[in-house]
């Protein structure tokens, strides 16, 4: 009886170890693909919404073949793959990595185009005041970010295919920002903050001069002043709007119902 339940007891062990070399370790199907296979396969997955196994792919390829325009490619499509998985961080740091590694590269200047778009994407700082969000709680750094690296694209390849559409989102932002301003300018003067609100809208008025939020920045500024009982700054703040606005339904504390700013881009 103790033979058999040794000879059991073997048996069992036997299977388990044979299991655990079944179903403990995970074998990598990649091991024996070439850098066009594996590269191949890795856009298959990324084009397909496989964001996460795509990014594995591609940093096997640049790992295994670090020679080469697969590395290279690798290193962009990792960066492309973060940026529509939504992992921010991960999709700035791939970029910033590529830009410092290939300064020269033919395709640089879309690494600095979808540095823009990563940024520009990130617009909870800027859009959450229309949902009824206190605006005063957000942070435009994203926008600002994104407007640098778009000027820079813009500067720096002004032939680039990207930088038209650079441009006119440079255009869409600086209006965000100055709407931005705006916001926090209104937030104030309803509170009695009448120096901060005046404030903010020389903010406005002053760093985005054609952005269409400028009227109504105007119209703040003139009722800061009055508020505040600084009667000769109204005045000449008041000129200036009327000059620049003669039309404005902002005039003489009237508010104004025009399109929304944000479908002018």
């Amino acid at each position: 009886m103790q033979i058999k339940s040794i000879k059991l007891f073997g048996l069992i062990l036997a299977m388990s170890l044979a299991g655990c070399g079944v179903f403990g370790e995970k074998t990598d199907e990649t091991k024996t693909w070439n850098a066009a296979k594996l590269y191949a396969e890795a856009k298959d997955e990324l084009n397909n919404g496989g964001y996460e196994k795509a990014v594995q792919y591609f940093e096997r390829l640049e790992s295994r073949f670090p020679f080469g325009t697969y590395a290279q490619q690798a290193q962009m499509e990792i960066a492309y793959a973060y940026y529509k998985q939504g992992d921010q961080a991960q999709a700035l740091a791939a970029v910033e990595r590529f830009i410092k590694l290939h300064p020269n590269h033919e395709s640089v200047d879309y690494m600095y185009y979808l540095r823009g778009l990563i940024n520009f994407n990130d617009q909870l700082g800027i859009m959450n005041f229309l949902a009824n969000q206190d605006i005063t709680e957000r942070d435009p750094k994203a926008s600002r970010d994104s407007f640098d690296a778009f000027k820079q694209l813009a500067v720096q390849f002004p032939d680039s295919k990207y930088t038209p559409d650079a441009i006119a989102r440079m255009k869409y932002l600086v209006n965000a920002l100055a709407q931005y301003d705006v916001h926090v300018g209104n937030y104030y003067l309803r509170r009695g903050a009448y120096l901060a609100a005046a404030n903010r809208a020389q903010s406005a008025i002053t760093e985005y001069p054609d952005a269409p939020a400028t009227e109504e920045a105007m119209s703040i500024l003139v009722r800061s002043y009055d508020a505040m009982g600084m009667t000769e700054l109204r005045d000449d703040a008041n000129r200036v709007f009327v000059k620049n606005f003669p039309n404005s339904s902002y005039l003489n504390g009237k508010g104004n119902k025009k399109t929304a700013w944000w479908k002018l881009w």
